[in-house]
């Protein structure tokens, strides 16, 4: 049986560091972004700066910050989605800074999806197991659903109002229905109808969660086996700490525990090209760039393994959620196994 359809996770995910130039330019990711659209994910690394996150079913200049519960607002920043990725203009692109981009393709011009009980605008890529879903919140219904496009119940899912300031709101498959996180806070689980249901088709949740007439983003995650991971792990106090089986070499990991006080922390192979990784960034911060020797992972062949003690990533007895993708399946399509380049 094949493992994974994806014998290359660059195809569908990347991370590109680049240095600013200070006048539009066209950055290479070696992904297909006007073909299929996608999110792209910016971020300043030697200075203090919001995240930028732009999508192309909301529309180029279109931004949002993951670190902030303000609403979308415009700028200068990705101006057009290209055939090996995007073009920046001066915002997020300026002089003399270096800056970090992650980015995933989706699949193609949203589309109306009427699978919910409100029809929503999804972009989908059931291949790589995303989609871009845009939708107004109704006057009434709790729960209502909204059709999502993956064709397999998702594992994460990523919601912010455009509209007007509110929190970010994270579920993930190991809190449970009925519980979120959020990504611009270190705020533990807690109890909200942001998603009180999955299927193959839809996601539900609850109105009263949000003000009538608001418009919502929501970035869906399934789990491609062999590519994506959407976990959890208990952590063990020890410097020698867990290794996670991944089923895959990973290109980006986000951590949060699930406890209150540490962040998001994301660290990808595109800052740190080899063991052990120390860089990182934080979801929930303007901060720069971070190298923390009491912080750190290996990116293994299969997985990632823990080198650290912190209560931020491996306290004993917290336990910690993670999304994870990857540079290259463990197994291709063929079921041969690769290297841990």
């Amino acid at each position: 049986m094949a493992y994974t359809t994806i014998n290359k996770g660059s195809s569908y995910f990347n991370g590109l560091a680049y240095t600013g130039t200070n006048t539009s330019t066209a950055y290479n990711n070696g992904l297909d972004m006007s073909t299929n659209g996608g999110w792209v994910w910016l971020k300043v690394r030697n200075s203090t700066g919001d995240h930028g996150l732009f999508d192309s079913v909301r529309g180029t200049t279109k931004r949002l910050r993951s670190n902030t519960t303000d609403a979308e607002d415009t700028l200068s920043g990705l101006t057009s989605f290209n055939s090996t990725g995007f073009t920046l203009g001066t915002a997020y692109n300026d002089t003399p800074y270096t800056f970090m981009s992650w980015s995933w393709i989706a699949g193609g011009a949203g589309v109306s999806n009427t699978a919910g009980s409100i029809t929503s605008t999804v972009s989908a890529n059931t291949t790589a197991g995303f989609s871009i879903v845009s939708y107004t919140n109704p006057a009434s219904g709790s729960p209502f659903t909204v059709g999502h496009g993956l064709g397999v119940a998702p594992k994460m899912i990523i919601v912010k109002t455009r509209n007007v300031a509110q929190t970010w709101g994270v579920w993930h498959t190991s809190i449970g229905f009925g519980n979120y996180l959020r990504l611009d806070s270190t705020a533990a689980t807690a109890a909200a109808n942001l998603v009180t249901a999955t299927s193959s088709t839809t996601f539900s949740t609850y109105q009263n969660h949000h003000a009538t007439s608001d418009t919502l983003i929501a970035y869906c995650f399934a789990e491609i086996k062999g590519y994506s991971k959407f976990g959890s792990y208990i952590g063990n106090g020890d410097a020698n700490g867990r290794f996670i089986y991944t089923g895959f070499k990973p290109a980006f990991v986000m951590i949060k525990t699930t406890a209150s006080g540490d962040g998001w922390f994301i660290f990808d192979n595109k800052r740190t090209t080899y063991n052990v990784m120390s860089t990182f960034l934080l979801a929930n911060s303007s901060a720069a760039d971070e190298t923390n020797i009491n912080r750190n992972i290996d990116f293994l062949s299969n997985g990632f393994k823990l080198r650290n003690s912190d209560t931020s990533l491996n306290f004993s007895g917290y336990t910690y959620i993670y999304m994870a993708f990857a540079e290259n399946p463990f197994v291709t399509s063929g079921g041969i196994p690769v290297t841990a380049r």
